[in-house]
């Protein structure tokens, strides 16, 4: 009783039609686990009950609602990631809330409802967040009517559309937005100048929302702006303008634009840069030395585009700030810098698919935070640089389509690679036999851990009052895998790949590669290796694609191979293997391409019959009839897509969505940044 009194003297209790307004909102909805993304997510109005329910009768005090201290009348509604299901209209008692100065409903289910026009009646509002909530239609003209907003997400509704009215006229409506995220909503118009008029703005998204046309060059000189994101916008064109010093801005997301023209010297004034992502454009030149005065810049991402030219030595010295730098799909050309050269954060570095020449540095033997090198696609001309093997977070190593040359041999035994699971050495000129020592001492390749459903990514926090958004930037490569070169967009912790094809080595197989259980790709095609196929390699049962082709391999394909149960890809094509082909489970899918070249093999698929005198191959002692159906990578990836959850708040947001229509429409080679997916549960 004490107590009670103790809070009314605090303030005064709910106003009565405020509270029987929210149980009558509560009631239009179900509560859904699946209605949220956010792995955090809970059904904030179960705490909503009215007196005669046993609870706490003052609506001040409920999960989610924010009342004025003096009036008691309810201000905010923060129902983010709240398990909300359901169609939301104009009739619903939400719209009666007229003191309602924040209303955050993102990140619930409204079942593609249209954006209410009853929202025009919450006059007061100055925070609107109904991002990533499944609205769909037109956003009402009343909306625009919200003159006092500062803040308004309407992002990751696909099936929104700002278009009559458009663009124009919510920016000449809406002029003392802080913080204006659209994207995702279809749009579908040119970029207006009055944009730059919104001298408050602090944080523009307008990614993939299908602007055309010139992008306004005064914007990026708004004098309060902090993020700017217009990317996957293929119709966007624009240039770069001559920065000021006293630029705030942070973030910069230009990718998947039509951007062009040369890099200012002036970039190097945004001294409070920590993101410039301006991958998949079309800018020419050099790139600037002047890049080298960020120090506050974490990723630098500016691959596919046309820059030429060589590195500036200068860019060295962001080695102590950068955790991505990724210069790949370029014309580059010269020896690669000294990275590394002082204490490095660097995390992931791509310098692929140019034209670098001479050696790898070995100052990225101080990279020790490195989790990705990719230089493949280049012309350096090297020995295997076994120094790399030292660096403990070193995940994935990428030299393919280079000079290599040499052995790779397994003299430096206390080099162990200790975390290596991804390594390409293909289209090189190694010689020698296969490295068995780094297969006994590769770890990491031995754990087959499918339940560890991460992939490889690095973060970048944007914060401003109230708001906080992290962006994840997704590690990506290219490989060859089942006998084509694919590009993986993301690369999942979980997946292990060692391709050695199109060298000279030599040797034997071995039998110490079965004990990399984990792997999923085995190619060493091309080459020339000699000997049996070792039975040993049944041991690899998560294994996907194996290729050894064009070798000198002789002797009968083990009939335990027919225990690898996922293995979608087999090429044991133009080598000198004789006797019958193993039959049954994933053999009984391979196509005769994949035992060409090879006079002394026989049965199926292949047209020539085994004669009386060749022994049929044993039968498995696990004869049970196991699963026969292909297993393929992308396969999983789309299963990791949906058991993976997204989530976004006011107060926190994870952003990083991933659109079908964006790998279709800029192809296989965007870098994206995307957001963290898990599987919430029911509270």
């Amino acid at each position: 009783m004490v107590t009670n009194a103790s809070s009314a003297m605090q303030h005064p209790l709910c106003h009565g039609s405020e509270s029987s307004a929210l149980l009558q909102f509560k009631q239009s909805f179900l509560i859904d686990e699946d209605a949220s993304d956010d792995p955090s997510a809970y059904p904030k109005v179960s705490t909503w009950k009215s007196h005669g329910e046993g609870q706490e009768s003052d609506c001040c005090s409920w999960d989610g609602v924010e009342c004025d201290k003096k009036t008691s009348h309810v201000i905010g509604l923060h129902l983010a990631s709240s398990c909300l299901h359901g169609y939301i209209n104009s009739s619903n008692t939400l719209f009666s809330l007229v003191h309602l100065s924040t209303l955050d409903l993102s990140d619930n289910h409204f079942n593609y409802s249209v954006i209410p026009f009853g929202v025009g009646q919450l006059s007061r509002l100055r925070s609107l967040n109904l991002s990533g909530s499944k609205f769909s239609g037109q956003i009402p003209s009343e909306l625009l009517a919200l003159s006092k907003l500062v803040f308004l997400d309407l992002s990751r509704n696909s099936m929104l559309e700002l278009q009559k009215p458009g663009l124009r006229d919510l920016v000449q409506n809406l002029t003392h937005l802080k913080t204006l995220h659209l994207s995702y909503v279809n749009i579908s118009s040119t970029i207006p100048h009055a944009l730059a008029n919104l001298s408050s703005l602090t944080s523009l998204q307008l990614r993939g929302c299908g602007l055309y046309g010139e992008f306004p060059i005064n914007i990026f000189l708004l004098p309060s702006l902090q993020l700017l994101s217009v990317r996957y916008n293929p119709g966007l064109t624009g240039y770069l303008p001559e920065f000021q010093e006293t630029s705030p801005l942070k973030m910069l997301f230009l990718a998947g634009t039509s951007f062009s023209g040369e890099l200012p010297a002036s970039i190097g004034r945004l001294g409070s840069l920590t993101v410039l992502d301006l991958n998949s454009c079309k800018f020419t030149g050099m790139v600037p030395s002047s890049l080298s005065h960020l120090t506050q810049l974490s990723c630098l991402d500016l691959s596919f585009n046309l820059f030429s030219g060589q590195i500036s030595q200068s860019l060295t010295s962001l080695s102590s700030s950068l955790s991505i730098l990724n210069l790949g799909g370029n014309n580059l050309h010269g020896p690669i810098p000294q990275i590394c050269s002082n204490p490095s954060s660097l995390r992931m570095i791509d310098l692929s698919e140019n034209q670098f020449q001479g050696q790898i540095p070995i100052s990225l033997a101080n990279c020790t935070m490195l989790e990705q090198l990719v230089l493949g696609n280049n012309q350096i001309h090297d020995i295997f640089p076994f120094w790399l093997g030292a660096l403990p977070q070193l995940q994935v190593l990428i030299l393919r389509s280079n000079r290599f040359h040499g052995a790779i041999g397994s003299w430096h035994t206390n080099l162990r690679f200790p975390k290596l699971r991804i390594i390409d050495l293909s289209d090189n000129e190694f010689i020698g036999d296969l490295p068995s020592v780094y297969f006994q001492n590769w770890d990491a390749m031995k754990l087959a851990d499918a339940n560890h459903l991460k992939v490889m990514q690095a973060n970048q926090t944007f914060q401003s009052p109230g708001y906080t958004q992290t962006f994840k930037y997704m590690y990506s490569m290219t490989m060859t895998n089942k006998g084509m070169q694919r590009f993986y967009q993301e690369i999942p912790d979980t997946f292990i790949a060692i391709d050695f094809s199109g060298n000279n080595f030599k040797g034997q197989i071995p039998t110490s590669i079965g004990n990399l259980k984990g792997l999923h790709l085995l190619n060493l095609g091309r080459n020339n290796i000699t000997g049996h196929i070792p039975s040993s390699l049944m041991n690899l049962t998560q294994m996907e694609s194996l290729d050894l082709s064009q070798n000198k391999l002789s002797g009968d394909i083990p009939w335990q191979l027919t225990s690898m149960t996922f293995l979608a890809f087999f090429n044991v094509s133009h080598n000198h293997l004789t006797g019958p082909i193993p039959q049954g489970k994933q053999f009984a899918t391979f196509p005769n391409t994949s035992f060409d070249g090879n006079p002394g093999l026989c049965g199926s698929p292949l047209s020539r019959a085994c004669g009386s005198s060749e022994a049929s191959p044993p039968t498995p002692s696990s004869s049970k009839q196991g699963s026969t159906s292909e297993f393929d990578w992308k396969f999983v990836l789309m299963g990791y897509g949906s058991g993976l959850v997204i989530g976004v708040s006011i107060g926190y947001c994870l952003t990083s969505w991933k659109h079908e229509w964006f790998v279709k429409t800029f192809g296989k080679r965007q870098r994206k940044w995307t957001r963290n997916e898990r599987r919430g549960h029911r509270v």
